[in-house]
Formats: structure tokens, sequence, C-alpha cells
């Protein structure tokens, strides 16, 4: 990646826009534009601060890489994202410079713009379909259709342009909604549009659930999430926050006493997976979920005003290769690490994480250690972490994913000095609501199983998100959310049966 300021990005883009403006732009004119560049900060100051790291566009940027869309009949991209977003028609919006029509097209769907624009991987759903990007055979050629929904979403916020949909008149039902992560905010938002009373039930002390406690502010901003969250709040949604639905109340006690005729569970995947080997219980080995909740919802790096104590460590090594490891890298270095490693077995290629993630890691000065694998977890005399003893592997077939399969080579054990370790292996369901509620169905993790329709094995509760899907993406939560919400509203309204016992 190039490092030119945002300044420098847009000279460039307005020298190009006031020589294409005017012109009335054939496809071949489209392929010419070149994709239009990110401004990001610079790595190494910005490996030690918590502000965004991606600038976003300017105007003639945005301009230039919407007039790169073809405007394809087919849609290609519409039929590849998980919540069916207009996207040549809010696109087309943005060619003719009417950023408000653009996102109110997007919210005919998508109701957090500014979220999905930042952190859901498009390479891999709108723009791995992108005629554009399928005719340089390069999905980095395809139009960015996540940088021109973050740029519209924040240019509505950012000149107080932001109206809450429509809500239908009252019905007189009620729905509880237990999560506030992006899977229940979007059940929040389409239940309340359909006119019932709606109430989402958050465990922690702040709504947004993983966006908040999981993704770093360097990469989505929590006052951008409180945003979305007020826009609910201004729709007539009510929030309850420190309420641990199995705990403070039953999902039976929900439905029956409090007197709600639906309840959509959406609490994610909360139970960090180990490794199951020697020395995970040293002091200074951490899960990313705890790692990254400590810093991102509680602030540790704030450590005059913070209620959670830092835990300091020079030396870090981060075990994993998904985006949440990224995320715990890239914040060991915020958090004071002089040198972070990330482990990975497989090599780079096989990475799940986003390459935007990786790249912006690696310029931060993580150090990649590919094709290894921890075997045990060294402490010293007072059970504090001193090393990480790894094994060198090499890849044979591929496995049932289609990556190929990371095998030892025995004997090839050496350590790695650190002072701590952060597994980042991916999370399981949290048991707590499949063991306080009699008959709801779940699967051996511990998923809640669900019909075509989101509904659950309980009358009148439905469920999706990463309670169901296991970890996955935000997009791919609120499409459930979607489902969910449209089985729930043709419910209340007597168009649909609920789900049989």
């Amino acid at each position: 990646m190039s490092h030119k300021t945002k300044d420098a990005l847009a000279g460039e883009a307005r020298a190009l826009w006031d020589t294409l403006k005017d012109k009335n732009l054939t496809p071949k004119d489209r392929m010419a534009i070149p994709p239009q560049e990110m401004a990001t900060g610079e790595p190494k100051a910005r490996a030690r601060e918590m502000g965004e790291v991606a600038l976003g566009y300017t105007e003639e940027q945005a301009r230039l890489e919407a007039a790169r869309c073809l405007g394809c009949k087919n849609r290609p991209c519409v039929a590849a994202c998980p919540v069916g977003v207009p996207i040549p028609e809010f696109i087309a919006c943005v060619q003719r410079g009417d950023h408000k029509a653009a996102v109110d097209t997007i919210k005919t769907t998508n109701l957090l713009p500014a979220i999905c624009g930042r952190v859901c991987p498009q390479e891999r759903q709108c723009q791995s379909e992108c005629t554009l990007g399928k005719s340089f055979k390069t999905v980095d050629k395809a139009v960015a259709i996540g940088r021109l929904e973050r740029y519209v979403a924040d240019w509505e916020r950012e000149n107080g342009k932001i109206t809450p949909p429509t809500v239908a008149p009252a019905t007189g039902k009620r729905v509880a909604v237990v999560g506030s992560g992006p899977a229940g905010l979007t059940v929040a938002a389409d239940t309340r549009r359909a006119g019932h009373e709606v109430t989402v039930f958050e465990a922690f002390h702040k709504t947004g659930g993983v966006m908040v406690y999981g993704i770093p502010e360097f990469r989505l901003p929590k006052a951008i999430v409180a945003k979305e969250v007020e826009v609910l709040k201004s729709m007539g949604v009510t929030f309850r926050t420190n309420f641990l639905v199995g705990r403070t109340e039953s999902l039976v006690d929900l439905l029956d006493r409090e007197g709600f005729d639906a309840a959509f569970v959406g609490t994610g995947a909360g139970l960090p997976k180990f490794m199951d080997i020697e020395g995970e219980s040293l002091i200074g080995v951490f899960s990313a979920n705890e790692y990254l909740t400590r810093a991102n919802l509680m602030k540790a790096y704030d450590v005059d005003r913070a209620a959670t104590p830092l835990y300091e460590a020079k030396t870090v090594a981060v075990v994993g290769g998904g985006n949440v490891a990224m995320d715990a890298a890239r914040m060991a270095f915020r958090l004071g690490a002089e040198r972070v490693y990330c482990i990975y077995r497989r090599t780079r290629a096989e990475m799940p994480a986003r390459a935007e993630e990786v790249a912006h890691a690696e310029e931060e000065g993580v150090e990649f250690l590919f094709l290894q694998n921890p075997t045990r977890i060294l402490g010293n005399e007072v059970g504090r972490v001193r090393a990480v003893e790894v094994l060198d592997y090499e890849l044979g077939e591929p496995d049932a994913s289609g990556r190929r399969s990371p095998v030892a080579k025995a004997g090839t054990e050496h350590e790695i000095p650190v002072d701590a370790v952060i597994v980042a292996l991916g999370n399981e369901s949290n048991p707590l609501m499949a063991q306080t509620t009699e008959g709801l169905e779940v699967t051996k993790r511990g998923n809640i199983v669900v019909d075509a329709k989101q509904r659950t094995s309980l009358k009148r509760v439905w469920a999706g998100g990463d309670i169901v899907l296991g970890a996955a993406t935000v997009i791919l939560a609120m499409g459930e959310g979607r489902k969910a919400a449209k089985s729930i509203n043709d419910y209340l309204s007597g168009n649909e049966e609920e789900q049989a016992d």
C-alpha cells in the first residue's frame, strides 16, 4: 500500500474529476478510471493511537469511484449481498452527487451502512461478483462498494441529515430482542418499523454487542455505533442494559411474565476457544475476546481512568489468522507492546482475515510467523509467561474447507521469548441460554437450531447471528436478523403460523 496523504489523493482525484465530470461516460471510459485509494494514517504513528486508521474518501474520490460502476442490469453484486442492498441504485445516486438519496436507498435494506462500510468483507461478498472486477480478473479492480457505502453514511451523519425510518401505527404487539449486536439491532429496527413495541435486552453496560466489545476503535469508532443506536431510540425502541437473559430473568419469564408476544435471541458467540496445551493457565495468557473487551469496552489503555487493569507486555504473541487475530495484534501495539508476533500454522494465502487488515497489521509492525503453531507456553518462577514453544509445519492435502492442511514437522520445536500470549482461534456459543431455557434445541456445539425463517424449537422464539452461525460477520448476522424480523412481523400480523413444538 502507498502512503499518500489524504490531501494528495484528493488533489489527484479533483484533477481527474474536472476532466470527466461533464462527459457522457461510455463503459470504456468508466473502465479506464483507476480504483480510488483510501488514505490511511502513517503506520508507525497510528500503531500507537486509537484513532481510526482508514480515513475515508473525499467528495471527488467518491464520485470517481461511483463513476466506475457499469450499472449492470443483472445486478450480480446485489445477489451477493446478505441483506440485498440495491447497490447499482445507490451508486447511481452517488454518481450524480445526491448522497442523501444514496444513503436512503441503502437503508431500505440496511440500517447500519456506516458500520458495514467499515467492517464487512465486501471483497468476499458484493465486490467478488462485480462485473468490473471480473473484467479485470481481480477483485482489487471491482467497484469499492463498501467504501462508497461508508462515504455516504458518514456524509449523512456529519451533515446532520439522518432521518429515522418511518414507524407504522402501533399494533399493540411486543417484541423482546436479546442482545444488541448487529442481528439484534436489525431485528429491533425492522420489527419497530412494523409498529410493534420493541425492547432490547443487553448483558453489558453499553449497547452494540461485538461492534463495541470486539471490534477496535481504530477500525470502527464507538461513536458511530452509538449514533446508530440513537436512531433506534428515536424510533421508539427501548434498551435495557446490564440485563443478562438467563440470569436476570429467563427467556420464558420474558415471554410469559413480562408479556412479550415474540422474542429474538441474538446473543452472539462469546465463549472463547483455547488450544488445550500446557501453560494456558499462566499469568499473561488471554483469550482475544477478553483482551479486546478490556481494551474496547472498558478502555484499559486509559490507565488513569479505566476500571480494569492493563496487563503490561513488551513482547506479545497472537495465535490465529483471522480478523480477530489481526485486531488483537494491532491492539497490542496500542497497549504498549514493542514487538508483536502473529503465529499462524498455514501460510498467508490461507489466512481467513481480510487482506486489507493483514496489510494494515504488517504496515504497523506485526511480524508474521507462518507455518508454526504453539505446542506449549512456558512460565517463569512466579507463573508469568516467559516464552512460547512452537513447532514448524508444512502444507499437505486440502481439508474439508478447501484449505491445505498443516502437517507438523517432527523435531522442529523452538522457543520464542514473549511475555504475553493472546489466543485468537475463534469463539463458540455461550451455553447459558440453552442451560436456562427448557426445550430450546441446540447443536452439539451449542448453536441454536433454527428453520429457514429463523424460528427455533420454541413457540414465539426466533434466533440469528453468531448464536446460530458460530462466529461469523456483521453483515451475515444482519442478514439473519432481516429474515427473522420478516417472520416475526408475519407471525404478529397473523400471516404466518408460529413454529410448532
